[in-house]
């Protein structure tokens, strides 16, 4: 008896390690399909380079859903789905203006500015008032209205530069950029600005989306990111003189929503075509730069898995869709509108991965522990050992897949190396001359490997 189970133990050995070693030589043609034969590189140039910064509601983001149609066809989809939704529409319109002023210093100094997304604009006439800098929301409570009624707050709140994973630093500080305005109207502020969220001192100002909470105030006050270095230069006036003036000038307006669309590129399943594995990235940007890393970068690598399984001839046992999800900048219109796509045709979806973190060399991955998915995917980390990727953590998702998260669908979430992402995050600065070609390539391989894996074998 101890001798036949003796047997079988070896014999399952074996078999394990024939099959890690088959899957080992199919890594190996994707990656270099990715780094010989792929479009990854050229994809993204057209999308950056010739379709531009793509903000919901834009005729570029329009532009770019029919370049991702063609995109997709080329690549080799089987079909490609048009999933419609309605989308915010908002516009930054002229340059926007911050003025600092001091009588008592006798100075004027011009700070570089960017209106944040989905603010309110001043209008001609502008906001001026006296500046009141804060450190966090509980500063405003001690202050009270008395104090803050009348003027603009200032959140000069820094990213904290002993995390090592930098998403960890913007996500403590990105909540003073999203309600930061509301908080400040709700003790009566007529208008905030709030420092960058970068740990780059430059001056270049980031943008992104902030929202008015109305639980906290009904009152819409302008919202404003200062650079790095324009948010220096102001704390520094303020400790020289408390009366400082500020003026600001916005002509930022929401339209009405606008129609567009998820672009969803399929490979059919040849066992479980109703089953999908899928992986997305978002086809929207902000409008001061390209959107070359956030998040062209995602979307051009899921596409080109389509390419890589036609290509090298892997026929997947289950639906494999790339998805160039819309509007994840500033409403997640793409992200609910596909989650209610599946509910609605019943699909199942095996799991769902989101790459929307740069363009730069692959780290690892973030991965659920839903239907035991992290089991799963730890035991291929050796196939994935030659290739430098080594962080394989629980915790996976994503802005576009939480819709499907909340369905019960095992999400990850792809961790390129992010210490230079902040830099360039939603700023003029996120061009396509920012990209490193082989980077880029290693991370889409790294991600079609790895749906591969999740095809054949969860």
């Amino acid at each position: 008896m101890n001798h036949f189970f003796t047997s079988i133990y070896f014999i399952f050995l074996s078999s394990f390690a024939i099959s890690q070693s088959s899957d080992s030589l199919v890594l190996r043609k994707i990656y270099d399909h990715y780094l010989t034969n792929s479009k990854c590189y050229s994809n993204l140039e057209v999308l950056t380079s010739k379709i531009g910064a793509r903000l919901s509601g834009s005729p570029q983001a329009e532009e770019a859903v029919q370049w991702a149609k063609k995109a997709m066809y080329a690549a080799g989809a089987d079909t490609v789905i048009l999933q419609p939704c309605m989308v915010p529409h908002w516009v930054r319109g002229q340059k926007e203006k911050c003025l600092i002023t001091s009588t008592k210093l006798k100075s004027s100094n011009t700070l570089k500015c960017t209106a944040l997304g989905s603010s309110v604009g001043t209008g001609i006439k502008g906001v001026k008032g006296e500046i009141i800098e804060v450190h966090s929301f509980a500063d405003l409570d001690d202050l009270g209205e008395k104090i803050i009624k009348g003027k603009i707050i200032f959140y000069n709140v820094f990213f904290d530069q002993t995390k090592i994973t930098t998403g960890h630093a913007y996500g403590e500080t990105v909540k003073y950029r999203a309600r930061g305005a509301s908080y400040a109207a709700k003790y009566g502020a007529i208008g905030c600005v709030v420092r960058s969220m970068t740990s780059l001192a430059d001056d270049e100002p980031h943008t992104g989306n902030m929202v008015y909470d109305t639980a906290i105030s009904k009152r819409k006050i302008p919202a404003v990111a200062l650079s790095y270095k324009a948010a220096d230069l102001l704390h520094e006036n303020l400790l020289k003189d408390l009366t400082l003036q500020m003026y600001l000038e916005t002509h930022c307006q929401t339209l009405p929503d606008a129609p567009s669309y998820n672009v969803v590129g399929q490979i059919n399943g040849t066992e479980k075509p109703n089953e999908f594995v899928i992986a997305g990235g978002h086809l929207d940007s902000w409008d001061l730069g390209q959107g070359a890393h956030d998040d062209g970068a995602g979307v051009v690598q899921c596409i080109e898995i389509l390419a890589a399984l036609k290509q090298l001839g892997i026929k997947p046992r289950h639906g494999i869709r790339a998805v160039a999800f819309m509007n994840e900048e500033n409403g997640l219109a793409g992200g609910i509108a596909y989650a209610k796509f599946a509910a609605e045709k019943n699909e199942k979806h095996l799991a769902a991965l989101e790459a929307d973190a740069g363009g730069y060399a692959p780290r690892g991955f973030f991965v659920d522990t839903t239907k035991g998915l992290y089991n799963q995917v730890i035991k291929w980390k050796s196939l994935f050992h030659p290739y430098y990727i080594d962080r394989f953590q629980i915790d996976g998702g994503g802005a576009d897949i939480s819709g499907l998260e909340k369905m019960g669908v095992p999400c990850i979430g792809f961790e390129p190396d992010t210490q230079r992402y902040f830099d360039i995050h939603h700023t003029a600065a996120d061009t396509f001359d920012k990209i490193n070609k082989r980077e880029l390539e290693l991370s889409g391989a790294a991600i079609a490997s790895l749906i591969y894996l999740l095809d054949r074998y969860y």
